[in-house]
């Protein structure tokens, strides 16, 4: 006689397991322990077999027939269901463990752990192009599974918008991932030795800078051109700064008068400056000695910048007394 969902409820653990029929080799097992196990017992080739159903409540009756019916059928198409079963869970195994050492997330744990070591700007520039460009093409992709041909296939992509500078980081991204791969034991061997099958990047071409015999005129030409009074006289001074100094333009533009000692003749940068140049934290001052010439043009450029100064502050004082 089929079960009912009552009766099912209702079992009670007693001091032997018993077995309660519901028709077609399906039964409920109850455990001394309370414990209520679905299971069907089938012949195969011959043998007697057991299948495990799952476990009330979490499979109910109507879960459990449903399952029975199921195993019925694969009997009916000569194959054994547990050996469905077991096949079904190792291809799941296998399924998590593909996850588990997915390119994806190898990457994604490489970059959790030296992002702390890094810029921000870098860190996220490096997890940016991997969601770009890595990710969509070998994401899913066991590490230990990834051919060179495949990492190519990225790389060309990228050549082909002409950003070679994102070719090379980039490849060395995906390598670097996969030596954290191969140091953790899940991936023998580095995929990403592709150096040698890329193109060359081409020749940078800079900007172009005035030859040594050509400065002397240069100068002349500056000199005409402020004579003109086109050009206010603090940047003036500022470039003449920057010839004196050899410094960047932007550690002139950003300078700042408590800056220079003019009485030591020094000029200190400091690390936290706009416009420095090197990673955050790893910057340090910068000190410039300065000439003499370049020490009478600050103190002349420090009197102007004073008196334009004092000659706002009038206008102002005058116009709030109109």
């Amino acid at each position: 006689m089929a079960l009912s969902a009552m009766q099912v409820s209702k079992a009670k653990a007693g001091e032997k397991p018993q077995k309660l029929a519901d028709g077609g080799g399906m039964y409920l097992l109850v455990q001394t322990t309370g414990a209520k196990l679905w299971r069907l017992d089938y012949r195969f080739d011959g043998k007697r077999k057991t299948l495990a159903l799952g476990i009330y409540p979490d499979v109910s009756l109507s879960d459990a027939r449903e399952r029975r019916e199921q195993a019925r059928k694969l009997l009916a198409n000569g194959a054994d269901p547990s050996a469905v079963k077991q096949a079904t869970k190792q291809e799941e195994r296998k399924a998590s463990q593909v996850a588990e050492n997915s390119f994806q997330v190898l990457a994604t744990e490489f970059h959790a752990l030296k992002s702390p070591m890094w810029t921000a700007q870098h860190a996220k520039q490096w997890l940016g192009n991997m969601e770009k460009y890595a990710f969509p093409v070998i994401g899913s992709r066991p590490v230990s599974e990834l051919e060179p041909m495949e990492i190519l296939g990225i790389m060309r992509t990228v050549e082909a918008n002409g950003t070679f500078e994102t070719r090379d980081r980039l490849l060395q991204s995906i390598g670097a991932v996969c030596k954290y791969a191969i140091a953790t034991g899940r991936a023998r061997y580095n995929p990403a030795e592709i150096r040698l099958a890329l193109s060359d990047r081409p020749k940078e071409e800079h900007f172009a800078c005035i030859a040594t015999a050509e400065i002397p005129e240069f100068l002349r030409a500056f000199d005409d051109y402020k004579a003109m009074g086109k050009v206010s006289l603090i940047a003036s001074a500022a470039f003449q700064v920057l010839l004196l100094t050899a410094t960047r333009t932007s550690e002139v533009r950003f300078s700042k008068w408590a800056d220079f000692n003019l009485d030591a003749a020094m000029w200190v940068i400091p690390e936290e400056q706009t416009g420095r140049k090197g990673k955050k934290g790893k910057r340090k001052s910068h000190t410039v000695p300065l000439s003499d010439q370049t020490v009478r043009l600050l103190a002349s450029s420090q009197r102007l910048a004073a008196q334009i100064l004092e000659l706002r502050l009038m206008l102002l004082l005058s116009a709030n007394r109109v």
